[in-house]
């Protein structure tokens, strides 16, 4: 295959593979009979053409930050954390224990110990298939996808037998006596949100979470050491690193962030744990990471382009005849093109940078 420029693998190649998406799309609502261009106008009027929109798009943006922060530790250290769905309830069972039986003084002081406490939970649940694969050779795709079933059975069992207030039918905690602030109440920006929205502060945490991973990955020798067990395990083992500590540490920190999803959606808009609180945010995580390159920059722009497809899909459910799943045919498509596909489109683009050859019959770039 043709080498392409490291930033046409970064820019040209998610944008092109986001493009194939929409024409394979267009196709899909030309077959159902319906309109492209309804549905192309209703999804950006919906997610883009008012604050509304916009506070819901970040509002989805925010917890696809993190889900997608926590895949993109995980592959640098070359595993597939499949687990960022039940990390994610486990990270809001932490945020319940912390809110529901602690009176704290003041909200910050409880968002503080939320954060912690989602980190520290989510951190375990990653940490136990981590374990497992680096001291028992389990593959670390099984044991996460079977730790999601396990973690969604736990959530269902404490909700239901013992977090359920009395009296209450659904299977879901107390109101927590805490909140966070929304965008919308903060002095400022409410000029902007003049209508209730979602979005919270949460969704500075996940953009200081991006920083904080850069750094981490490109600026300290243990982020060093997980992008060096990534490309090469046996080099890395040559070269002192030791596996099972960095294994452990990268699905640590994986779990850690994808429990930090659940101060945007459990905290900051239902609060309470509520079942399925992820609503597959830790699946969507998957397909960010790998738009965006798994780089924390490209995880911010990829989180954003899925926002829009969700609060873009759920507008098109809601005013036109086009049904809501189409939403996750265009999500299935992004992933389609820009993983399993990600091949064929750099050979496409390759033929746009291969060398040009002079009449001399020397190859120049």
């Amino acid at each position: 295959m043709q080498p392409i420029p490291r930033w046409a693998d970064i820019l040209l190649v998610p944008l092109v593979s986001v493009l194939l998406a929409a024409i394979c799309a267009t196709l899909v609502i030309l077959a159902i009979g319906q309109s492209p261009w309804e549905a192309l106008t209703t999804m950006v009027t919906g997610a883009l053409g008012s604050a509304y929109g916009w506070g819901y798009t970040l509002y989805y943006a925010t917890s696809f930050i993190f889900t997608g922060l926590a895949v993109t530790i995980a592959f640098h250290a070359g595993l597939f954390n499949i687990g960022g769905e039940g990390q994610a309830q486990l990270g809001g069972l932490g945020i319940a224990m912390v809110l529901l039986f602690v009176p704290w003084p003041h909200w910050t002081i409880a968002f503080t110990a939320a954060i912690l406490a989602s980190a520290a939970f989510g951190a375990i649940w990653g940490a136990i298939p981590g374990w497992l694969q680096a001291k028992r050779g389990s593959h670390i795709v099984i044991t996460t996808i079977m730790f999601n079933y396990i973690a969604y059975a736990l959530i269902v069992w404490i909700l239901v037998d013992i977090l359920r207030p009395p009296g209450q039918a659904e299977p879901a905690t107390a109101r927590f006596a805490t909140g966070i602030p929304a965008l919308s109440d903060i002095p400022g920006l409410s000029l902007i949100f003049t209508s209730p929205v979602p979005v919270n502060i949460s969704l500075f945490v996940a953009l200081i979470a991006c920083v904080g991973v850069w750094a981490l990955l490109w600026r300290t020798p243990l982020g060093y050491e997980i992008r060096a067990f990534g490309k090469s395990e046996p080099a890395a083992r040559y070269a002192g690193i030791r596996p099972v500590r960095t294994i452990m540490i990268a699905m640590a920190l994986s779990g850690a962030l994808a429990g930090m999803m659940s101060i945007n959606n459990v905290m900051g808009e239902s609060g309470r744990l509520l079942q399925n609180s992820s609503e597959g945010a830790g699946f969507i995580g998957i397909a960010v990471a790998l738009m965006g390159r798994s780089h924390p920059l490209g995880v911010v722009l990829a989180a954003l382009l899925f926002g829009f497809l969700y609060q873009g899909g759920a507008e098109i459910g809601l005013w036109t005849q086009i049904p809501i799943d189409l939403r996750v045919v265009v999500q299935g498509l992004v992933i389609l093109f820009t993983g399993a596909l990600g091949y064929m489109v750099r050979s496409m683009l390759g033929v746009f940078f291969r060398p040009r050859k002079v009449a001399t019959g020397k190859a120049v770039a």
